[in-house]
């Protein structure tokens, strides 16, 4: 089954702010018809990486079998992480990055490729804030979620 999931993250006040995260899901079935999960939650206090992160595995945790699975993300942290592998790199490493500064947000990247593993995936880029509709869809969840009253606490924030 091939799925898109579409994904943004949003911090207010980053980096100690409330935020959230959106994921659209789409796969389309064997009769051409198209269905469409949502997914969001908010958090207390973040980090606008952190929630682009967790948008990306919230989509890839909802899937309940192997896919193939286009990740759209306006986040280039996130995309250029798996495109331009520097997430091999970080793991040589050992969890560094140049200069032997430790990776940031590495509780997250680890569910991350644990999410991936049964899926194979690929990222691509958009440009946030210019009218792809389902970024736009994933930003407003993104916001209302960050703007909610039922935040959860991140604990690696």
């Amino acid at each position: 089954m091939k799925v898109t999931i579409y994904t943004d993250g949003s911090a207010r006040g980053n980096p100690d702010g409330p935020g959230g995260y959106g994921a659209v899901l789409q796969y389309v079935d064997g009769s051409g018809v198209l269905h469409e999960k949502e997914l969001s939650a908010g958090y207390k206090k973040t980090t606008n990486n952190r929630m682009e992160l967790m948008g990306v595995i919230a989509g890839l945790e909802a899937l309940n079998r192997p896919c193939e699975v286009e990740i759209v993300s306006d986040s280039a942290y996130v995309v250029k992480a798996f495109t331009e592998h520097w997430l091999d790199g970080w793991i040589r490493k050992g969890w560094k990055r140049g200069k032997n500064e430790p990776v940031k947000n590495v509780d997250l990247w680890k569910r991350l490729l644990k999410a991936k593993e049964p899926h194979e995936v690929s990222f691509r880029w958009v440009k946030g804030h210019a009218g792809h509709p389902e970024n736009e869809r994933c930003d407003c969840l993104a916001t209302a979620a960050a703007d909610g009253d039922n935040l959860l606490t991140d604990e690696g924030a």
